[in-house]
């Protein structure tokens, strides 16, 4: 806006002229002069100012995609356009599309005692995260990872060395601040770090994602296929936010969605809801509950419900995290029912002294029952503790060393050092 950029300029030269030395107004004018002038800027800059405001006022609002950087989190869906690396909002395009990019990687080392375990550096995934305002209203999120075969240049022909994967791919309309509608690739809303922490370590303070929301995981399903309706009210204070969706489930892969199609005629359906209260800044409660009907090579058709919750104290000073999590399932034409659950509680604290450092601590378990025939054969068990540290190097990269200590029913405890490298650029 050319006035408004005028008006900009205008308050800048009349502020530098106040703050002028006395010594050189005293060869301009005397005392009472100087008095004067001065008083004729004060009120041009208060008219100025009245009129920036104004202006501004009438400024359109700015489409949003959500995004945050790695010491808070990345939102589950598009919310405004948003600087990748700093986590600040970015001035609305003049023009439409408006195509804006981010990327993330990671280098890892890792040393294990597990029986046939290959100790050595790996190449992490690397991320690209693409968000674009199409109006003032409708916005578009894409998320892409690439991700090292083990198996790559073996076969015929020969298997590529990367594996590429549409991880996010989201329309979004936004009718208000109570509704917002989008259709797509999600991860699936029905817990705290899976719509938080998305692919990129360089988001999260740890090196490593709690067993039950692994990426290729099956103990709940990661992606969802399908619509999505969320909003936020003030209710009070409490900023009461929800998310409703309907879509494809798992697909007849247990850890993948139905990218391609429901794998029956059975839709899946979630629900979230939580509050972020104005006077416990940085607090988040919140509870899910998923529904779907299974059908997986290999497996008894069965019903799912998976019930979910967390609490997360989201500051530096300390970060606490926790999610407890209930995978009811069962099983058609029987009475066998089973439940599964998992939790984990992560602490993490920024040195007061030493600011670029932030050790942690996370404990995490994970109980199947061995009737339970969806699970059965996934060595999904496990209890361990993970203890680490992350020490940021600049404000895109940082540092993580990591020890973890795994017992999984019949195949014993794993002890795994883990250093790694995280940045986003």
């Amino acid at each position: 806006m050319p006035r408004l950029r005028t008006l900009y300029s205008d308050l800048t030269i009349l502020s530098i002229l106040l703050i002028l030395p006395s010594g050189a107004w005293a060869q301009a004018a005397d005392a009472a002069d100087q008095s004067e002038l001065i008083r004729q800027l004060l009120q041009r800059i208060d008219r100025l100012e009245k009129r920036v405001n104004e202006l501004e006022a009438t400024r359109p609002a700015a489409a949003v995609v959500s995004g945050t950087p790695a010491v808070a989190a990345v939102s589950a869906t598009p919310a405004a356009i948003v600087d990748h690396n700093h986590g600040a909002p970015v001035e609305p395009p003049t023009s439409y599309p408006s195509l804006r990019l981010s990327g993330f990687g990671d280098i890892d080392y890792n040393a294990s005692d597990q029986h046939g375990s290959h100790n050595g550096f790996s190449e992490g995934q690397f991320i690209l995260h693409m968000s674009s305002a199409l109006s003032s209203r409708v916005t578009y999120f894409g998320e892409l990872s690439m991700t090292a075969r083990s198996d790559a240049g073996t076969g015929s022909p020969a298997a590529p060395g990367f594996n590429v994967e549409v991880e996010r791919s989201i329309i979004r309309f936004d009718q208000s601040d109570h509704l917002k509608v989008s259709f797509g690739r999600y991860h699936t809303p029905v817990s705290y770090w899976n719509t938080q922490f998305h692919h990129g370590s360089w988001l999260q303070t740890t090196a490593s994602r709690p067993e039950m929301v692994q990426f290729g995981g099956s103990f709940i399903p990661v992606h969802f296929v399908g619509a999505l309706a969320e909003g936020s009210y003030s209710a009070g204070g409490l900023n009461l936010n929800y998310n409703a969706g309907i879509g494809n489930g798992r697909s007849s892969v247990l850890s993948r969605s139905g990218d391609w199609g429901d794998v029956n005629n059975n839709k899946a359906w979630l629900t979230t809801v939580y509050i972020k209260p104005d006077r416990l800044f940085g607090l988040q409660v919140g509870a899910s509950v998923y529904r779907d009907r299974i059908n997986a090579n290999g497996r008894p058709e069965t019903r799912e419900w998976i019930e979910s919750a967390h609490i997360v104290w989201n500051k530096e000073r300390p970060e606490f995290i926790a999610e407890f999590f209930n995978v009811n399932h069962r099983q058609q034409g029987s009475n066998l029912v089973t439940n599964s659950q998992a939790w984990y509680a992560q602490l993490a604290y920024r040195l007061p002294v030493a600011e670029r450092w932030k050790p942690y601590y996370r404990y995490e378990y994970i109980h199947v029952p061995l009737a339970d025939a969806v699970f059965r054969g996934l060595n999904l068990g496990l209890s361990g503790s993970t203890l680490g540290v992350r020490y940021d190097i600049s404000s895109f990269a940082a540092f993580k060393f990591e020890y973890r200590n795994q017992d999984r029913p019949g195949l014993g405890k794993i002890n795994l050092a883990w250093g790694q490298t995280s940045f986003t650029f």
